[in-house]
């Protein structure tokens, strides 16, 4: 990973915007991290319509909400509005 960047997962239909788009494979996106951004603005630049995402956002691990702040050398998984978290109750969402 180069400096400066996150790593980004992509899965389900949101697959579409990361070059590796088959279904074993693992739909991996590199993306420069600007000052002041956050997993929206990240998505937004990408051309991920937010409407398609889903409330399960995991940063670094951590059930995350869109507004949360990304850092260089971050891991962002994002899955679409269609596979949603049977038991989000369980899990404290950072923002």
């Amino acid at each position: 990973m180069a400096e400066g960047e996150l790593t980004l997962y992509l899965y389900g239909k949101l697959r579409r915007f990361a070059s590796d788009q088959r279904p074993d494979g693992e739909s991996v996106v590199r993306v420069s991290v600007r000052d002041g951004d956050t997993i929206a603005s990240v998505l937004q630049r990408l051309g991920v319509p937010l409407e398609e995402v889903g409330a399960n956002i995991f940063l670094n691990r951590t059930y995350s909400a869109l507004s949360r702040r990304v850092q260089p050398g971050d891991r962002l998984a994002v899955f679409p509005d269609d596979m949603q978290l049977l038991y989000k109750w369980y899990f404290e969402k950072a923002k």
